[in-house]
């Protein structure tokens, strides 16, 4: 009896330790898959690399702006297993200090994919660093046209035209359209400023009748223009074209009204389109400076008045400049890749380069050197203290005459 009472103890013990065991087990999997959940939900970090301070820090803020405010609106979808974390690089304009940064993201290996930069050499700087690390960088800003090479795809994409493709809108405008044939050339000793020289010259041999007859070199923090601009005067020129960024081309318009010149065209790219050209040159003096800048003005866009409205609403206290919109459809195509192929470097890459965007700027696609197959550029003149699109100005309607028009 007694031992009929032992087995049946004994199996209901083994019972009861079977239980256990397999409650222990489901707790011990609802854990893990909690733990799991949580460690899926960890942060993915996206760089993003331009001039935060610095005479160039108008620029950059903005870009850096627009590029956080497409990462919100992915986390607040909700589309996205994860969220994204933007990691913000100071390059400072610096070819070392963006050098430098660019070694801080792509040693963090949470930075999946990055995006930068808004100078060219800073760019030609970090390109070997992203390209040994594995990591896609999307050039948003800088327009020197090796920066997009065989050598570098695909690890190397850009969402903006180059040098080549914006002197080229700008020379057809104005010759054919304003008939100004004879020019002399202002531009800074960086390699921005020399590209850009060359990128003229080859577009103005195109036009017959138009001709260069000075080239002039200044210095990057220069403040003094005259004796180059009286030599400029006393030649007589169609108009003057600038080759360099924001603050040397605001004096050198100041000046070259100062010494008379207020009738001589001025002209430029992207590099001066700026609120601060006109804060620094004047209002009265930048009005009618011509500038070309990659993309469509906002208003021609789709999706532009969407865009301006929620870069108000997220509070940036700074416009979103001229780069604003690639830095924005530059991260929007990291946003994509992440989707197809989540937080994977490698495959980042190759989701990347090969990519169809719809996005602010259009559908953009990269070619075999990984630039942009999306190529539009805008005429701006200033008006009124502002940049404006020139097929909406005082100036294309005949209600205003350029600088030295007849």
């Amino acid at each position: 009896m007694l031992k009929g009472r032992t087995i049946k103890w004994l199996v209901l013990f083994m019972v009861m330790a079977v239980v256990f065991t397999l409650l222990a087990g489901c707790s011990n999997s609802s854990k893990g898959k909690e733990e799991g959940k949580a460690a899926g939900t960890k942060a993915v970090k996206v760089a993003f690399l331009g001039p935060l301070t610095g005479p160039n820090a108008m620029q950059g803020v903005g870009a850096r702006n627009a590029f956080q405010l497409a990462i919100k609106q992915a986390n607040d979808s909700g589309k996205l297993p994860f969220k994204i974390e933007v990691v913000d690089l100071d390059d400072a304009s610096n070819p070392g200090t963006g050098a430098s940064v660019a070694q801080k993201a792509v040693a963090d290996p949470d930075v999946v994919a990055a995006s930068g930069h808004w100078n060219s050499p800073v760019a030609e700087a970090t390109i070997p660093i992203f390209k040994s690390a594995g990591v896609p960088l999307i050039i948003w800003g800088a327009i020197r046209p090796t920066l997009t090479s065989k050598e570098n795809y695909p690890y190397i994409t850009r969402v903006c035209p180059t040098q080549e493709q914006e002197n080229l809108p700008l020379a057809n405008f104005v010759v054919n359209n304003l008939g100004r044939k004879k020019w002399a050339v202002i531009s800074d000793t960086t390699t921005y400023g020399k590209s850009n020289t060359e990128a003229w010259k080859t577009e103005i041999k195109k036009y017959p009748g138009a001709e260069i007859v000075s080239i002039d070199e200044i210095q990057v923090g220069q403040n003094d223009f005259r004796p180059i601009l009286s030599k400029i005067k006393a030649a007589n020129v169609d108009g003057v074209y600038f080759g360099g960024v924001v603050m040397e081309a605001a004096l050198v318009r100041r000046q070259m009204v100062e010494l008379g010149m207020k009738d001589t065209l001025m002209v430029g790219i992207s590099g001066i389109v700026d609120d601060k050209f006109i804060e620094t040159a004047g209002t009265e003096a930048a009005e009618g400076v011509i500038a070309t800048k990659p993309g469509k003005s906002i208003s021609k866009l789709e999706g532009g008045k969407a865009f301006e409205e929620a870069y108000q609403k997220a509070g940036f206290k700074e416009p979103y400049g001229a780069y604003g919109p690639y830095a924005y459809d530059a991260a929007n195509i990291i946003v994509e890749a992440l989707k197809q192929v989540g937080p994977d470097r490698k495959k980042l890459v190759d989701a990347i380069a090969k990519i169809s965007y719809n996005g602010l700027l259009g559908v953009t696609t990269f070619n075999e050197v990984g630039q942009t197959t999306n190529v539009v550029s805008t005429i701006y003149v200033v008006e009124d203290g502002k940049w404006v699109d020139w097929d909406a100005s005082k100036y294309k309607s005949g209600e205003r005459k350029l600088p030295g028009a007849k």
